[in-house]
């Protein structure tokens, strides 16, 4: 797998005259990849069917006519004006009712099929022309961002309907299992469902577990339908770019049907509103993000893409979005592309090529100013794409460690959440951190038992929802594995399982019941630290690892099955991880503050985080340092 950098450009925002200059300094800082055309269908059809390729056949052929690589990506996470006029009720409506109107971008409703036809002549018309003349493309813009997965239109409760129709076999089945007798809810037909908002009280989470399954599903048929298109025209890889913790849709459903995986990392902006963290460590990390954000999606995004990584755009300043937007501590962009590579990324495409002088992204910086001037994150991406010219080719080997991660059981736990502030996404990085902070190398998979061979720890907090092979892969495994909190605790259609969960063989532990604890009501661990905010309330004969200082058990193992029955804070977490560990043959090292380790097949990489100078195995390794060590 060779390393390779690109950017983003956007030639319809220039004038013409500068095209050659800017292909040639992309060429020159050592760029192989430019993505275009994303956002651009009012130029490349300025009213329907009048089609204007001409400036994209110019803009393809001054690419790659400086030797540049050429990304094409659909445009129809905007369309036109235009087309809002033709087709007003395509726009989503969200859980209010409110339309989502034009003006902005993701202006449109899933399930509206005149919408998906007129994207399907757009790509079409895309496709045969440009088919074997790019070498990549990249299917709509990040699926999901602005929360715009879920729609609350006439079109989705119709489609929802016709989903609900060949899911269940007849609507008692459909009462039956959604359990409508509470409060009256029975059904006489599917035409009578509406969609699970604006109900007096909260809607049954049957009702709304289905439609989180449906709007998936209807992402993953939007996105196949471009694909298709695509593949019937051209042999170039697929990708899409996901976005950082957006988890309302299954990613990898969609990834089923591409051929790359990317994602857009933002870790200054993400590390406000989306890492989780407190004040103290936002203020700590301001300016070189989160340690393990970045890394926990490149971990899933490498998985969703069956190996194949992307980043589609990585932040090279202060973005405009977030809460607080600050300047990147400098060498931060070269700590993140590196960072990627060491996550198996083959490429890394910073956005923008130049910052824009208009609209709602002119305060996002880029790799030039708005007048064309080197902007730091510039001086960086040509210091990385000289380390990578010298660099081996790198592969991806099998981490010793397995975190599943499951799109459904994170939807459980936000329409059942049992308590403030708790989350399944949380948990997970939690349960990442700590791996982390204990210098190893994870790999994130999908709640399939067949990704599980090899490993020789597996961790499955929070699983929700597992099928019964992934709940017999797990318990009959060689590795040691670790499940729960809430493992178990609901079946497909959100209703509590009996026998009680977690109900795995080979291990004899039952949750009794559960309890949520606000800040400030930890139970204290008879051997230090405590739980957090959610506990399983555990029965049975399994012998006990973990108890509360009045010797509740919190813990149970047999064998090399354990039960985890509470979220712990970050030192109990720690121990019981690393006694895991030790049974099951993985070294561990617990890193300095900030400092992260990743492995590839022939390297070992280490990442400064924080703003101090630390000392690894005799070699100084300075803020926003990076050190690479041969294996």
């Amino acid at each position: 797998m060779n390393r390779t950098l690109g950017t983003c450009y956007y030639p319809e925002h220039w004038p013409r005259e500068v095209w050659e200059e800017d292909a040639r300094r992309m060429a020159e800082l050592g760029l192989t990849w430019v993505r275009i055309g994303e956002f651009a269908w009012k130029r490349l059809e300025p009213s329907e069917g009048d089609y204007q390729f001409g400036w994209l056949d110019d803009a393809i052929a001054v690419l790659k006519g400086a030797g540049l690589k050429v990304i094409l990506g659909t445009p129809t996470a905007t369309p036109p004006r235009w087309m809002i006029d033709k087709l007003p009720d395509m726009l989503a409506l969200d859980a209010e009712g409110r339309p989502r109107k034009f003006g902005s971008r993701r202006h449109y409703c899933f399930s509206f099929e005149p919408y998906k036809a007129e994207c399907a002549r757009i790509v079409t018309a895309l496709a045969e022309r440009y088919g074997r003349d790019v070498d990549a493309w990249q299917t709509d813009n990040e699926y999901g961002c602005h929360d715009t997965t879920l729609s609350y239109s006439d079109a989705a409760r119709d489609a929802f309907r016709a989903w609900l129709s060949r899911r269940y076999n007849g609507i008692e089945a459909l009462n039956t299992s959604w359990g409508n007798v509470f409060w009256s809810m029975d059904y006489d037909g599917f035409d009578q469902i509406e969609l699970p908002n604006l109900t007096v009280t909260e809607p049954n989470p049957a009702h709304s577990m289905a439609f989180r399954r449906f709007s998936s599903d209807q992402v993953v048929a939007f996105n196949k339908l471009q694909v298709d298109i695509i593949r019937a025209h051209s042999d170039a890889p697929i990708a899409h770019n996901y976005m950082g913790k957006v988890t309302d849709f299954d990613h990898f459903d969609v990834g089923a049907d591409l051929d790359i995986a990317s994602w857009d990392s933002y870790p200054l902006g993400f590390l406000e509103d989306r890492a989780g963290a407190g004040e103290a460590h936002q203020i700590a990390y301001a300016r070189q993000g989160d340690p393990d954000f970045q890394a926990f999606h490149h971990d899933l995004y490498r998985s969703v893409g069956r190996g194949r990584l992307w980043i589609m755009e990585q932040q090279p300043g202060p973005v405009n979005w977030a809460p607080y937007n600050p300047e990147p501590l400098p060498g931060m962009v070269r700590l993140w592309s590196w960072e990627a590579f060491a996550h198996g990324a083959e490429a890394v495409c910073y956005f923008r090529w130049r910052q824009a002088p208009f609209a709602q992204e002119q305060m996002h910086a880029g790799l030039l100013r708005p007048d064309s001037a080197e902007a730091p994150a510039f001086a960086e991406a040509a210091e990385v794409a000289r380390e990578i010219a010298d660099a081996p080719t790198a592969s991806v080997t099998q981490a010793p460690v397995a975190l599943i991660y499951d799109y459904a059981s994170e939807w459980g736990w936000s329409l059942q959440p049992h308590g403030a502030g708790l989350g399944y996404f949380k948990l997970l990085l939690d349960t990442y951190r700590a791996l982390r902070k204990l210098g190893l190398s994870v790999d994130i998979v999908p709640p399939d038992a067949k990704a599980l061979t090899g490993y020789k720890l597996i961790l499955a907090p929070g699983l929700l929802t597992p099928d019964p092979a992934l709940v017999h892969a797990l318990a009959g495994s060689e590795a040691e594995v670790i499940v729960g909190p809430r493992f178990g605790a609901r079946t497909a259609d959100m209703a509590t399982p009996v026998p009680l969960p977690p109900s795995l063989p080979g291990i004899d532990v039952t949750v009794a019941r559960v309890e949520s604890l606000r800040p400030g009501a930890e139970i204290a661990l008879a051997n230090g630290g405590a739980v957090l905010g959610y506990r399983d309330i555990l029965e049975g004969g399994a012998p006990v690892i973990e108890a509360t200082s009045d010797s509740q058990p919190v813990m149970m193992r047999e064998g090399a099955l354990s039960y985890l029955g509470g979220w712990l804070d970050q030192p109990a977490l720690t121990r019981a991880l690393s006694e895991a560990c030790a049974r099951a043959g993985v070294h561990v090292r617990e890193m300095p503050e900030g400092v992260r380790c990743r492995d590839t097949a022939t390297e070992r990489f280490w990442f400064n985080y924080s703003t101090e100078t630390v000392d690894i195995d005799g070699n100084t390794l300075a803020p926003a340092g990076v050190l690479r060590q041969e294996l």
